[in-house]
C-alpha cells in the first residue's frame, strides 16, 4: 500500500479507501437490520482491507445499511482499535438542526465518537451549493461539531458541473472534495488542479463503475490496456495526478484485492503513457465524438447535451454502449444526481443551435444516441383479481 498527505487535513491515508456502497442487500430497508449474508460479506472484506494496509473507511448515511454494517463489523465483530483507520461520512440535510440530529445519529450507527472526515454529500448544482453553503446553513453546523470535537475534518462531495465545484472550494469552508475525475470523464481536471492550490484533499468517486463499467470493459479497451486491466491502468492514471490523493476501488470480494495489488507501485511510466496515447487515439474513429457541447449545458431543452455526448463517445470510439445504457437510463430518475431529460425527438426540437459549430449535426447525434442506449421502461399492469 502507499499512503498520501491528505491535504490540509494533514493525514496520511491509504491511496486505495474501502467504500461502503457496494455490499449485499445495503440499499434495502429497514437500515439497523444486517442480514447474515451482508455481515459475512463486510467482515471478511474489512478484515482484508485493513491486512492490504488500507485505512480509509468510506460510507454515507444515504447507502442505508452501510453505517450500521460498520458499526457492526469494526467493533462488536473485529474489535478494531478506533485510532488505526480513518473513517468518512456524509449526509445531506437541509438545515442545521437536522444535520446535527443526522450526525448524532451516525455516530451511534458506526459506534464511534468522532468522525475523521465528514462531507456534505451532493453540492450538485448552484442552488444546492448556495442553501448546504449559506450562513446558519448545515455545512456551518458541520463547522461547529468539528470545533466540538465530533468532527475532525470537513469536506463535501459532488456531481456538480465543474464551475459549481470550483465555487464550493473558493468559499474556504472545506478540507477536502469528494469528486469525479478518470481517464474517461477528465472534466473536472480543473477542480482537481485549484483544490491541490487551496491543499484540500482530493478523493476520487467510483473511478471502475462511473468510469466505465470498467470491471465490465469492452475488449477493445482491454486491449489497449494490456497488460494492465483496464481498473488497473485507469487508477495509475487517476494517482499520477500529484493532487489525488485517494480513490475507491468498489471492493467487495477476495478477487479485487488481487487485482488492487497489482496497481502497484503507482509511478507512471512509457507503458502507461503509450497505453493512453492509443486510447486517445479512439477518439477518431468518429469524426463527431471531440465536440462536448459544454458550450450549451444550460440548454432550453432541458437535455443534458454533454453528458449525452459523453456516452456517445464513449459507445462510439470504446465499444462502451453497455455503460451508455446504463448512465442514459438513470435521467429523469436520479434528479440533481444526473439531471436532464431524454434526447426524444420533442426536446431535441427545442436545442437552441446558435452556438453550435456548423460542421456539428448535434440533432443527429443526440437522436441516434437516444435510439441506441434509451430502454423504455416496462410498466407493470395490475390485474383484477378473479371473481367467483
Amino acid at each position: 500500500m502507499e499512503y498520501r498527505r491528505f491535504g490540509k487535513t494533514e493525514k496520511q491515508i491509504s491511496v486505495i479507501t474501502l467504500g461502503g456502497m457496494r455490499f449485499k442487500n445495503t440499499w434495502d430497508e429497514p437500515r439497523k437490520v444486517i442480514p447474515k449474508e451482508t455481515l459475512e460479506q463486510g467482515i471478511k472484506t474489512v478484515r482484508l482491507a485493513l491486512d492490504a494496509g488500507i485505512n480509509n473507511i468510506e460510507t454515507a448515511w444515504g447507502y442505508i445499511k452501510s453505517e450500521t454494517l460498520y458499526g457492526k463489523v469494526l467493533n462488536e465483530e473485529l474489535n478494531i482499535p478506533r485510532n488505526s483507520y480513518h473513517l468518512m461520512t456524509k449526509g445531506n440535510p437541509a438545515t442545521a438542526s437536522e444535520m446535527r440530529k443526522m450526525v448524532e445519529n451516525q455516530l451511534v450507527d458506526l459506534q464511534t465518537d468522532y468522525i475523521d472526515f465528514y462531507g456534505w454529500h451532493g453540492i450538485n448544482n448552484e442552488e444546492i451549493f448556495r442553501q448546504s453553503c449559506k450562513t446558519g446553513g448545515p455545512i456551518e453546523e458541520l463547522l461547529r461539531l468539528k470545533e466540538e470535537g465530533v468532527i475532525k475534518h470537513v469536506g463535501f462531495s459532488t456531481h456538480a458541473p465543474v464551475e459549481v465545484i470550483r465555487k464550493s472550494i473558493e468559499t474556504g469552508l472545506f478540507e477536502f472534495v469528494n469528486l469525479h475525475y478518470y481517464y474517461f470523464h477528465q472534466r473536472n481536471i480543473s477542480a482537481v488542479k485549484l483544490a491541490r492550490e487551496k491543499d484540500l484533499g482530493v478523493f476520487i468517486i467510483s473511478p471502475n463503475d462511473k468510469g466505465g463499467h470498467l470491471f465490465n470493459a469492452p475488449q477493445k479497451v482491454k486491449d489497449a490496456t494490456f497488460p494492465l486491466t483496464p481498473i488497473q491502468w485507469n487508477t495509475r492514471f487517476c494517482l499520477q495526478t500529484p493532487a489525488v490523493q485517494t480513490l475507491t476501488f468498489g471492493i467487495t470480494e477476495e478477487s479485487h484485492f488481487k487485482e488492487m495489488r497489482g496497481i502497484f507501485p503507482t509511478a507512471w511510466s512509457e507503458l502507461e503513457q503509450k497505453t493512453k496515447i492509443k486510447l486517445d487515439s479512439f477518439i477518431n474513429d468518429d469524426e463527431f465524438a471531440s465536440y462536448q457541447g459544454y458550450d450549451i449545458q444550460n440548454d432550453p431543452s432541458g437535455i443534458n447535451i454533454p453528458v449525452v455526448l459523453r456516452l456517445r463517445k464513449l459507445w462510439k470510439c470504446y465499444g462502451m454502449k453497455e455503460f451508455g445504457k446504463y448512465r442514459y437510463n438513470l435521467f429523469q430518475e436520479k434528479d440533481h444526481w444526473l439531471p436532464g431529460f431524454f434526447a426524444t425527438n420533442k426536446n431535441i426540437s427545442n436545442i437552441d443551435l446558435s452556438k453550435v459549430p456548423n460542421n456539428i449535426p448535434l440533432k443527429m447525434m443526440l437522436a441516434e444516441t437516444h435510439k441506441e442506449l434509451y430502454k423504455p421502461k416496462i410498466k407493470m399492469i395490475k390485474k383484477d383479481s378473479p371473481k367467483d
